[in-house]
């Protein structure tokens, strides 16, 4: 089982969603780097649970214990070592589970996987909890990108049957980007907003639960970046977006859309623009090759509808090996999009800042 990403910086997640706690261990951030915690405990509640009805009422204020690594506010280059206590269990909600699998987790998978030996208590390593520790360090890491004037900022593209305008794929202001952390449902439609909200909270009365689609756009990287082939920026980042419980597509640019195109429509021309190369267009969502053209990457994640839901279900009991039905109990979001804006926003700036180390520390050939 391998719970650790990255190549310059390693990041390795430990714990289950109801252990005494979670975190994560990052093994070579480069000496020096800030560590803002101010910073961290704000994307940290962007992504907690329980603030309101949208999400899951389990009471988490993902509070956050620097055990080593970090002086005097700067990473001292050695291992960092975070610990996230889990204090809102309530373990007896899963009984049942032991061996009555829910459909769309991970359950039976893991049960098989690691044969009948995994803490099944709200899905443990499986557990969408275990992103919180993804967001810490992604908080570092978008520290360290700003220092390079490198934004990650994302918004609800849509969610259920309710959409907010695309980003402009040449680049949003700064600003922009920036406000949309405020909001609990980052939208740039500010209609779109209570309408996604409704459909929310008529899903959790109806007890079910509903999906969308996150879009993530990244400006000010510099071109060059990324690799052919097998660690192309698209494949990196996928790696890494694809960990993220409940991601199950993911497309950059125009994506799936792009197919429909001729090739001259498809094409971004390209012109200099106060000596920098530019193009008029960016239906490649800035990458072409695997490797960065310098205009705003742009790419969409679908996040399904979260799994646990209270009306009955068709599934299987293992220990009696016979079909039954399951009606799940307990404290869930009716939908996790919202807390996943950040997490996506976490990886993707953990990603970037990785290669951007590795890339400054070799040699661009421009």
């Amino acid at each position: 089982m391998s719970a650790t990403y990255g190549e310059m910086v390693r990041l390795t997640l430990f714990g289950e969603s109801h252990g005494k706690g979670i975190g994560l261990v990052l093994d070579g951030v480069p000496a020096g780097t800030p560590v803002d915690e101010g910073f961290i405990r704000s994307e940290m509640a962007r992504r907690a649970p329980g603030r309101n009805l949208l999400s899951t009422q389990r009471q988490e204020t993902d509070a956050f214990l620097i055990e080593s690594g970090v002086f005097e506010g700067r990473a001292a280059g050695t291992p960092i070592c975070v610990l996230i206590p889990n204090s809102d269990q309530h373990s007896k909600d899963y009984s049942l589970l032991k061996d009555t699998m829910r459909p769309g987790h991970a359950d039976y998978a893991g049960k098989v996987k690691y044969r009948g030996f995994n803490d099944y208590r709200g899905g443990g390593h499986f557990s969408g909890r275990l992103t919180a520790p993804l967001v810490w360090a992604g908080a570092l890491a978008k520290t360290a990108l700003a220092g390079e004037g490198v934004l990650v900022g994302a918004h609800i593209a849509r969610l259920a049957d309710v959409t907010d305008r695309a980003f402009n794929p040449m680049g949003e202001k700064a600003e922009t980007l920036v406000a949309l952390r405020t909001h609990v449902l980052p939208t740039l439609d500010k209609e779109a907003a209570p309408r996604m909200e409704a459909a929310i909270l008529a899903a959790r009365e109806a007890l079910d639960s509903v999906g969308g689609v996150v879009e993530v756009m990244v400006t000010g990287l510099p071109a060059g970046l990324g690799d052919p082939f097998f660690d192309s920026l698209e494949s990196r980042l996928a790696h890494a977006l694809f960990s993220v419980p409940a991601v199950k597509g993911l497309e950059f640019g125009d994506g799936f859309g792009i197919a429909a195109l001729r090739g001259s429509q498809a094409n971004d021309a390209m012109h200099y623009e106060g000596g920098t190369v530019k193009t008029l267009t960016n239906h490649n969502g800035g990458i072409t090759g695997g490797i960065t053209d310098g205009m705003p990457v742009v790419f969409r994640a679908a996040v399904k509808p979260t799994p646990s839901i209270a009306r009955p279900q068709r599934t299987v009991n293992v220990a009696e090996r016979c079909d039954t039905v399951l009606e799940i109990k307990g404290r869930h979001d009716p939908c996790i999009v919202p807390r996943a804006v950040p997490v996506l926003e976490a990886v993707t700036a953990w990603t970037l800042w990785d290669v951007l180390l590795r890339d400054q520390r070799g040699d661009r050939g421009i």
